[in-house]
């Protein structure tokens, strides 16, 4: 990597899933690096969503490199997702129409219900699949599957928890890591904010901020992304042989049953 930048940068890893990301910093310049990040990004730029992308380079082994402009400043806490600025933000984003073309041109499809639930079958193991709890909640995202297309499929960033929100020195909000972002139905991104963060009794007044009404046909859709989520996450937890985490969310499911 420090081939790319030059002499005096000191590069070091910058964590994550993937391990391709990383903090370059050379006197008082800073800059976030990330190795193959989906031409995705650019749009994101210019839409003020991300921070400012710098550059674009490709490498001889065909690598491409993005730089953007250190973040200063800091991760939202989970009391800060009730701001106006993120309701705003979310809108901003499910109603462009320049992100959504952006995701088509780059091949993208919409995410069917049908898809989620088939990935849930793939990805559940033997164990997991005995529980009756699991075996209860895949019962029900079965049973209720007519019912939850939308009429409408936005871009969803499809991982909206509190560490992606970054807020800047200059109270700039930023939504980041948009790795898994998909064109599916808005109800996958409102459901997961609402349901951890936005006390029931608020999400009428929360909607009608962000642009639209809280019918049953919503709700419905949002707390059948949620089961669909939830039951990834014990899944994700267990192969991680990360007990706490995976009986945490346990109890949870069997709240949202």
């Amino acid at each position: 990597m420090e081939n790319i930048l030059g002499s005096g940068w000191e590069v070091t890893p910058a964590g994550g899933a993937t391990g391709d990301a990383y903090f370059a910093q050379n006197s008082e310049r800073k800059l976030f690096l990330k190795r193959n990040s989906s031409p995705f990004l650019a749009v994101l730029s210019a839409e003020g969503i991300v921070p400012k992308l710098v550059w674009t380079r490709r490498m001889e082994n065909g690598d491409v490199i993005t730089a953007q402009h250190w973040l200063k400043g800091r991760e939202l806490k989970p009391k800060d997702m009730a701001s106006e600025k993120v309701t705003a933000l979310l809108s901003k984003i499910h109603h462009s129409k320049e992100l959504l073309d952006m995701l088509k041109r780059l091949g993208k499809v919409p995410l069917l219900p049908e898809h989620v639930l088939q990935d849930i079958y793939s990805r559940l193991d033997v164990e997991l699949m005995k529980i009756p709890l699991i075996q209860q909640a895949v019962r029900y995202l079965q049973r209720d599957l007519a019912a939850v297309h939308p009429t409408d499929y936005v871009v969803c960033h499809c991982d909206v928890n509190h560490n992606n929100w970054m807020l800047n020195e200059e109270e700039q909000l930023y939504l980041i890591d948009w790795d898994g972002a998909m064109i599916a139905d808005p109800a996958i991104d409102l459901g997961l904010l609402l349901y951890w963060y936005i006390p029931e009794q608020n999400w009428e007044e929360w909607l009608q901020a962000y642009g639209i009404e809280l019918s049953d046909n919503l709700q419905k859709r949002m707390k059948w992304y949620v089961i669909s989520q939830t039951i990834l996450q014990i899944q994700w937890h267990k192969s991680k042989q990360e007990h706490k985490d995976m009986q945490y969310w346990e109890k949870y499911l069997a709240q949202l049953l």
